[in-house]
């Protein structure tokens, strides 16, 4: 490289000051991935380093076979960037391995771990350490990390209790997804990737990590996994998820923030939820344009409708309070080829529409951002992803359209604030105040 990623993200930084200069190299390592040295990898799970999990999605820029020793020897969980020439305050972000990054993370001659972009060393680079919970299994020999491994610098505690999606296929399956592929590839490399999670492997490892996590690092859970058109043994997707949520609260009542991310279900199947015990409801809507929507989740199309999607959202917020229903988007669809906006203004006006309709009503969205896996169709289309500047812009209407409605950071999420985020796949808590914290309702 010849310095011009730096030169971007600096003219990014000065453009958009109002943004931390954090969520800027943030957004540009999720969207564009990070590589990693071989000094900077962990040791799988029998080292000091907690490894990445592959909690659902592959969230890489390559498959398995593509990245080299790091398919070996797994890389961290998340890394965290304090200091260097940009005075970063303390960024947890979620590790998307990309060989081909103008990002490195490798350790200088003292052995201490950098982010280096063009060549320079821009950030000290933390990796969290392997949780004591983490070095215990189950009765069953399974690892506590393969059922109910933690993100976030172990705040979240992540059950994809269902490991395949029932929307199969090109006709089905979501075009920026990759959770078919990555329960295939995994399966491939012999590695262990239950598909249907047991709910007492599932209590059992939660016992472990309320045992061992003595600090409570761990305040929620999330329960989720592709969508059930059908059933799984023998239960409707409501029932699937909530009697998991059901065991867990009986076990451990209010030890952690309980939270489901499904589709958008009928009335009476989000009130099973909230009867299970369940305190916050994701019933993500992927992407806000009618045409994307349908281009880009067929299936979702197909079962549901974004009509009836959207209209399940609202009435979703009777049930939980419109604070509790929090549905997430994939920023950075917006403006994937062959039918994506083919600008940030139109792309970003497209978003902010979504976000003011649903803020209108109190339901406060958030983001994932988009990683172009390359096993998907918009992957496979558009390697480099969305440009950075839609996601720094994203940012900017984001904390915008929650000023205009009087919104506050959604609960279940850690603490708001650059510096204080934990949330690791997007930058939108580093980019709200500090001080826009309102706890669970």
């Amino acid at each position: 490289m010849d310095g011009s990623r730096t030169a971007l993200v600096e003219d990014l930084m000065e453009r958009f000051p109002q943004v931390p200069r954090e969520a800027v190299f943030k957004e540009d390592l999720l969207r564009g991935g990070v590589a990693f040295d071989a000094s900077a990898l962990s040791d799988n799970e029998k080292g000091e380093v907690k490894p990445k999990s592959y909690f659902i999605f592959s969230f890489d820029h390559g498959t398995l076979p593509e990245l080299g020793e790091a398919a070996l020897r797994r890389p961290p969980e998340e890394i965290i960037l304090t200091g260097g020439p940009y005075d970063l305050r303390r960024t947890v972000v979620s590790v998307r391995v990309n060989p081909a990054s103008p990002y490195r993370v490798a350790s200088d001659e003292e052995g201490l771990l950098g982010l280096y972009l063009d060549g320079r060393r821009i950030a000290d680079v933390g990796v969290p350490p392997m949780p004591e919970y983490y070095k215990h299994t189950l009765s069953n020999g399974k690892s506590v990390m393969e059922v109910a491994p933690t993100i976030q610098w172990g705040y979240l505690i992540y059950l994809t209790v269902f490991r395949v999606c029932q929307y199969f296929g090109a006709k089905e399956e979501c075009q920026y997804c990759d959770i078919n592929h990555n329960w295939r590839q995994h399966k491939a490399a012999g590695r262990p990737y239950t598909g249907v999670k047991d709910v007492d492997e599932v209590l059992e490892a939660l016992e472990i990590i309320d045992r061992y996590d003595t600090a409570k690092t761990s305040t929620a859970y999330t329960l989720t996994g592709g969508a059930i058109t059908k059933t799984v043994a023998g239960r409707d997707e409501a029932d699937f998820y909530g009697h998991y949520a059901k065991a867990i609260e009986e076990r451990f009542p209010d030890r952690w923030i309980g939270k489901v991310v499904a589709q958008a279900l009928p009335l009476d199947d989000v009130k099973r939820f909230h009867d299970y015990g369940v305190k916050i409801y994701h019933p993500n809507y992927e992407v806000w344009d009618e045409y994307l929507f349908k281009m880009y989740c067929p299936g979702k199309e197909r079962y549901v409708g974004r009509d009836e999607w959207h209209k399940r959202i609202l009435d979703s917020a009777g049930v939980f309070g419109a604070r509790n229903v929090i549905p997430n988007f994939v920023a950075g669809v917006e403006m994937a080829e062959p039918f994506g906006f083919k600008t940030v203004d139109e792309a970003i006006a497209s978003t902010t529409e979504g976000l003011r309709f649903f803020m209108s009503h109190g339901i406060t969205p958030r983001f994932t951002t988009w990683c172009p896996e390359p096993t998907t169709p918009l992957g496979k289309a558009n390697p480099q992803g969305a440009p950075l500047e839609y996601h720094i812009r994203l940012l900017q209407a984001y904390r915008a359209t929650m000023d205009e409605f009087g919104l506050s950071s959604p609960p279940g999420y850690g603490p708001p604030g650059p510096g204080r985020a934990v949330f690791s796949v997007s930058s939108f808590m580093d980019s709200l105040s500090a001080d826009a914290e309102v706890p669970a309702e």
